[in-house]
Order: structure tokens, then C-alpha cells, then sequence
């Protein structure tokens, strides 16, 4: 990962803990439910950007180097790996 997108991706996961602790604090207070949930889904929606973009960037170096001076197992390797995560995202 290039330095900054990995300073990006670790200020986004900052405000999203932050963003949790919150909702913590939401559900002590016993706050309304909607609100509660619109908050969740706000973290869910920051969570899937940096999901989203640390795969293109696993695409864009990690993939593209295997394929472009790795082996054959090594592509498969990644395309395994890919598709095992992928798979994962829809259960």
C-alpha cells in the first residue's frame, strides 16, 4: 500500500472508531433508534470505502505484479484469494 493511501486509510479508520464509540454512547443513552441505525450505517458506508479501496489497491500492485513477473501459481494464488473474499462479502 503507498504511503498515502495508507495515511488515508488509517485517518478514515480513526474517525470511524471514533464514529463507534459514539454509537456506544448512543445506546447507553438510550437514544432513538433510528438515529442509532443512521449512525451504523454510516460507519457500515466508511467502512466499505476502505474496503473498496484497499481492493483496488491489492489490484493494482499486489494482483498486477503476479500477473505481470509472478508464475502461474501465483496468479492463481490470487485470483483464489480474490474470489474467496468476494464470496465472503455475500453472506
Amino acid at each position: 500500500m503507498n504511503e498515502r493511501l495508507k495515511r488515508s486509510q488509517l485517518a478514515r479508520l480513526g474517525r470511524i472508531e471514533g464514529q463507534v464509540r459514539g454509537i456506544a454512547r448512543m445506546i447507553e443513552e438510550e437514544r432513538y433508534c433510528i438515529d442509532v441505525l443512521t449512525q451504523i450505517r454510516a460507519v457500515r458506508a466508511a467502512l466499505h470505502k476502505v474496503e473498496q479501496e484497499t481492493l483496488g489497491d491489492h489490484l493494482r500492485h499486489c494482483v498486477a505484479d503476479a500477473f505481470h513477473g509472478g508464475n502461474e501459481r501465483e496468479r492463481q494464488t490470487k485470483i483464489d484469494e480474490l474470489l474467496e473474499v468476494l464470496d465472503s462479502r455475500r453472506r
